[in-house]
Formats: C-alpha cells, structure tokens, sequence
C-alpha cells in the first residue's frame, strides 16, 4: 500500500581508505563486489551488484557532501552501507568508514565531523556515533539500553531528539506467573501486528544533553502516553524540527491506539518546549483530519512548513503544502492552486522559498515555490526522478537522482542557471559494461477518451523487424507512481535485457497526473483503472516489433491485485501471469490487513453493508469471484512475515489455481515481508521470475522469435 513519505560496482573517483576507521572485529566487511558482464547482460546477480547511494547531506559550509553507500554480499546475504564524502564540485571522494555494520541518519556535527547511527557490540544496541570527516577521532555518543531508531541534534548542538521503542503494554504478573517460557499473548485490542512484527514495542522520543562524547539527562517527552513517534513502520527522523532557537522541537504522533489507530490517518504535530516540558498539539483533528508530516522550520524559526493531507482515512490524498506562521498560528496553503504532490520539502536559506520535489506528468522533477506568491518554478527536470532536496545556500541545493536506466547518483542543482551537475559517477563503470534498453514515453488512448502516459522499454540491440514478448507491468500502491524509478527487484532493465517490451501505464490511481486521476481508483477496484491495463495490453499488441500471443502481466501488492483481476477478465490478452503478495480475496483482505483505514476508505467500507453500493461494487470484483474464467499459467510469490497483505492471500490464488487445473508456481521466503530484501531470496526471486515467463513467453530457444511477421 502506499506510504507518505517509496527500491553498485564502480568507483571511479579515488578512495582514501586509508583514513577509514576499521572497527570491524571478526566480521566480515562487505565491500564492492567483483561481478564479471558478460555480452553486456544485466542478470540477478549484476543487478544485486550495484552500489546503493542514499542520505546525501551538504556540509554546513557546502563544500561538500556525505553520503551512504551500501554494498550487497550474496554469499553473507547481507548488505552494509558506509559513509562517504564528496567535494560539491565532484573531486576528492573518499571513504570515511569501514566497518562490518551499517552507517545511516548522517548529521554534520561540530563543522567538520559526521553523527550516524550504527549498531554498537558492547552495547548490544543500535547507538550514536560521531566521527571526523578524514575518518578519525570516532565515538560513540549514546548507551540507550534499547538503542536507537534515528535522531536529530539540535541547531546549537547542545541536544538530540532521538527514538528509541519501549514496551507497548505489561504483561499481567498474575496470568503470567511462574510461565516465563510461554510464547502465548493476549490480545484485547486491533493493532496487535504491524508491517512484519508483532507490536510488542512502540518507538518513543527522547530528549537528552550532548556532553562532550556523551548524552545526558534523556528524558521522554512522551512519558505515559501509549502512543508511537516516529510512526510505524517507515517514520524516521523527519518526523522531528528542531526550533533554530533550540529550545522548542515539533514531533508526529498519531495519538490514538487500538481500533482508532487502525482506523486512522489522523497524525498531527505537536510544539514540545524544553524548558516548561509543555506540548501543544498545532494541528487539530476538525481541521486536520489526515496525514500531518515532515515539519521544518525556517531558518529563523518564524515559520513551520508541513505537508497536510485534507482527508480522514485517504492515505493517498492530494499532500497540501502548508505553512504556519508561529507567532499568529495563522496557516496558508501554499499549494491551493497547483493540483500535484509536494515531497521532500525544505526552505530555502532566505526564508523566502521552499524547495521541493513532486510527481508530475510521470516524472519526479524538482521546484521552488515563493512562500509570499505561491509562484512554482520548476529547478531540474527531465527523463528522471529527483528524490530528495537539501540546500546548501539560496540558490543551490544537494539531491539524489536516478531513472529506469541509472540507480541513484549525488548532485548539485542551481535553480537560477538550472545547471544539473553529478557528483558522484558511483556505478558508472558497472553501467558503461551493460548493454541497456531505451525508454520511451507514449500516450495510449483510454476506453473513457482520456490520454495515459505510458512508458515503453525496449530491448538491449533492439530491432523493430523482429517480434519481441512484451510485459504489461501493473503497479502497486494502488496509488503509487510509475515516474522513472530505479527498483532493485521491479527492474525494468533486467527485463528488457531478458528479451521483453515492457509497457509500464501511468493508469488510473496514480499521482502526478491531478487530484481527480489520482483518487479514481478510490471506490472503483476492478473498474476504470483495469480498462485502463487493456488499453495499454492492447496498444503494446498492436506494435509490429511485439509478438502478440506471447504477452504476460506481472505486478505487487495491488499490482498483484490487478493480475489476479486481469486472470479472470483475460480474454485471451495475456500468456503468463506473475502476482507478488497481491490481494485475492477482498472481503478478507478487509479484515486480515493491519491498517484498516485504507481498506475501509479504498474499498467503500465493510462487505456487510448491504446498502453500501461503493462497497458492495468492489466486493463484487473480488479476483477470486472470477476464478472459473482462469486459463493462464501463474506464478505467486509471497512473504510469511508480510501482514500489509497476508501470505495466505497468495496461497489461496495457487490453490486456486492448482484446482483449476493450470500450471501453477509458487515461492514462499518465510523471512521475507511486503517486499523480498535478503540478497539470495532477491536473486532466487529473479531467477524464478524469468524462468517463468521464458517457458511461456518465448519459443522453445527462449529467444524471441525473429521470423515472425
């Protein structure tokens, strides 16, 4: 489901890894990987390969720029990211650590040195350290006993913000007396599970001194409150704003547990000031029924900016960019008039702009917006994705860059001269290696006269005299955009270098295309967004260079949805099908999932309300209703540790399929969750994946078949 604020070898810039701290005991320390290209195919293996750039932070002088770099071992089945650093103009890149855990949530700390967060082995715990830029001088600044999720220092640096779980609820000592081997729980309330864990702790924020190399005096700024901050599952540090006074913070809380937790959207932003230990709750639940997100202050603490969503329930909701002013509690909209997303928001260093970027038209560009005028300028654009925004003065500004045919790479953006200047070549050498398939963007008429922006990816030497497979990708989310991503399992470069046309719709449902595309699908599964797919099926088909009877569909989590959907609706379109932990059978989706307001706001509502007509019409499309019209081979795969969609939500679709009489796979990861993240589980996943759609897709060579005419 779709989740406010989305899945590398070479190094061609010198390395000073003589100035790495070493800590790594008699653990292994995953490096870069040795991978041999052959004929320039990009395979599993290749694929897990490439080094993973992310948490790209200027340095308080903006000379220059760390980051994380994170390394795959399929033999460990493991990665581990490591921090780097990177002058602004692309010279001088070298290693800042070497060890065998991972560095993330970087912070500059004191000018020059580097605040992270890596697992701690006397400690048992995750913890804060600090390093020097040149790699020495390393500490470890905290010793929480339950560790710590992520932390923000305070602009004098005299404090931190951190989360760190304590327990969600006391076990009865009369029921459990004299049974402290008992795996059993008692279970009174909703939200007893979430993501992949059982809810056993509850992440809370802290606020403690920085002593020198120690953190003092913590206390819980939300002692006695049973609710989480940062927000599970993926909230992390942006959860929290430091006043630039420092002597107040915001922080996130969706205050609320049991069945209004599941229920709910509703978070808010709370002002905590340090010296009275007072909280006041700024956006109130009558005006601020949805998501309240990612506050930052101003550089002068006049301001706070925050991304709002309007509606109760709608997790995918049109996100408001909103401005408070702190004196007055006065709020404007500023993105009132332009009808697409706001993410990754940050203010310019005059205050009089905030930089952002946003889905728009099937990309992810990146803008300014004039706080006085609500004046957009787009900053950097093209055939990419922009995925982060962090300035280092009023006219410049950090981000991280990637498309469908490049993983993430650091650059610097210049808004007045619009200059895009990449500053780090990180897989460079990898890529150079691979032979890659073009992307192309097409319009597709729909069924309802509307125009649908489509992306066509195009074989590796591609010849349009020949007949190609092609695959229909079908997204997830359901509201989740298909912009010019890099995913390391959804990859639509292995896919093309197998041999495949992909065509990959911007259908019904998705983001960047204005509020009423967006929220179409709400109410309407099985509906538009599914006529939507045959347009795109059916324009790929008629291509000369696409061999029309060998033609699959393949998609997650809703995606996995659409495929079952389009199984029982096939009509002779679709060759092979592929479903990863997609929902089968809605009226136990409606009750199995774990945050049941997107089920209860996206399907209408519960299937027992007979007068519900929204819901009653989804219900109806239920995948597994049109099981007797399968004729299609499939393949299911799922995550037992998955309780977004449960596993057996795929177990009955093979089931299903078995009786039915087809030919029928299924790979099951028992430690695998919504996604498939361990490295050997990844590569089987692929090799699965393809030997699947070659036995159906292809002729018997498993190449696609040139004579055909």
């Amino acid at each position: 489901m779709n989740k406010t604020g989305i899945t590398m070898c070479a190094m061609l810039l010198p390395l000073a890894l003589t100035a790495c701290s070493d800590k790594s005991g008699d653990s292994k320390i995953i490096d870069k990987p040795e991978v041999k290209v052959e004929n320039g195919m990009l395979t599993p293996e290749i694929l897990e390969a490439f080094g993973r750039v992310a948490n790209a932070v200027p340095s308080p002088d903006g000379k220059c720029v760390a980051f994380t770099l994170t390394y795959e071992d399929i033999e460990e089945n493991k990665g581990n990211s490591e921090i780097y650093i990177v002058n602004t103009d692309g010279t001088d890149m070298r290693r800042v650590t070497k060890t065998a855990s991972s560095e993330s949530n970087l912070q500059w700390l004191e000018g020059n040195k580097i605040a992270f967060i890596r697992y701690d082995e006397d400690t048992k715990a995750t913890q804060i350290f600090k390093i020097g830029a040149d790699g020495t001088g390393e500490k470890r600044l905290s010793k929480v006993a339950d560790g710590i999720e992520c932390f923000v220092i305070s602009p004098d640096e005299k404090k931190v913000v951190y989360a760190s779980p304590i327990a969600a609820f006391d076990k009865d000592s009369t029921l459990y007396a004299g049974l402290d081997k008992t795996t059993g729980r008692v279970i009174d309330d909703l939200g007893y599970k979430h993501w992949d864990e059982w809810v056993t702790k509850i992440p809370h924020p802290f606020v403690a001194e920085i002593n020198g190399d120690e953190l003092t005096d913590a206390k819980d700024i939300m002692a006695g409150e049973p609710y989480e901050c940062p927000m599970r599952p993926f909230g992390g540090a942006e959860s929290f704003a430091w006043n630039p006074d420092s002597k107040s913070l915001i922080y996130v809380s969706r205050k609320l547990t049991g069945k209004d937790y599941v229920f709910s959207t509703d978070s808010n932003l709370y002002l905590y000031t340090l010296e009275s230990g007072e909280t006041e709750q700024l956006t109130k639940e009558d005006e601020y029924p949805g998501y309240d997100t990612d506050p930052v202050f101003s550089q002068d603490g006049t301001k706070l900016a925050w991304l709002s969503m309007p509606t109760a329930k709608y997790e995918s909701d049109k996100k408001r960019l909103c401005v408070m002013d702190m004196k007055t509690r006065q709020v404007r909209d500023l993105t009132a008039e332009w009808d697409y997303w706001p993410e990754q928001i940050a203010w310019a260093r005059d205050g009089k702009s905030i930089w952002f970027v946003g889905y728009h038209q099937g990309t992810e560009p990146m803008f300014s917006i004039d706080v006085e005028t609500c004046e957009i300028k787009t900053v950097a654009e093209g055939q990419y994705d922009y995925a982060s925004v962090l300035p280092i003065d009023d006219n410049t500004a950090v981000t991280l860059r990637h498309s469908m045919r490049e993983p993430n790479e650091v650059y610097v953006v210049n808004r007045n001269s619009k200059e895009v200047k990449q500053i780090t070549e990180v897989n460079k050498e990898l890529l150079s290696q691979l032979k890659l398939g073009e992307v192309n963007k097409v319009l597709v008429p729909t069924t309802d006269g509307k125009e649908m922006t489509c992306w066509e990816i195009l074989p590796p030497d591609f010849d349009p005299n020949k007949k190609y497979p092609a695959i229909l990708y079908c997204q997830g989310g359901p509201q989740q955009a298909v912009s010019q991503f890099w995913s390391y399992r959804w990859n639509f470069m292995i896919m093309a270098a197998h041999g495949y046309v992909v065509i990959a719709p911007n259908r019904r449902g998705l983001p960047g295309f204005g509020t009423e595309w967006n929220r179409q699908i709400s109410g309407d599964y099985g509906g538009q967004n599914m006529q939507d797919y045959f347009s795109a099926t059916d324009y790929i088909k008629s291509r000369p260079y696409v061999d029309a009877d060998h033609v699959g569909a393949i998609g997650a989590s809703y995606g996995g949805f659409s495929v079952y959907w389009l199984a029982g609706h096939n009509d002779g379109r679709y060759a092979a099908l592929i479903s990863h932990a997609g929902i089968f059978n809605v009226e136990a989706q409606y009750l199995e999932t774990e945050e049941m307001w997107f089920a209860d706001f996206d399907l209408g509502g519960p299937y027992w309300e007979k007068d519900n007509a929204v819901a009653q019409k989804t219900y109806a499309n239920s995948p597994h209703k049109f099981v007797d019209n399968w004729t299609a081979p499939i393949l299911v795969t799922v995550g037992e540790l998955d309780y977004r969609i449960l596993a057996s939500q795929g177990m009955m679709a093979f089931n299903a399929a078995k009786m039915r009489g087809l030919e029928t796979e299924m790979l099951v990861f028992p430690d695998e969750n919504h996604w498939v993240l361990k490295p050997q589980n990844a590569i089987l996943w692929q090799r699965c994946f393809f030997r699947f759609l070659d036995k159906y897709l292809k002729t018997p060579t498993g190449q696609a078949d040139a004579d055909k005419k």
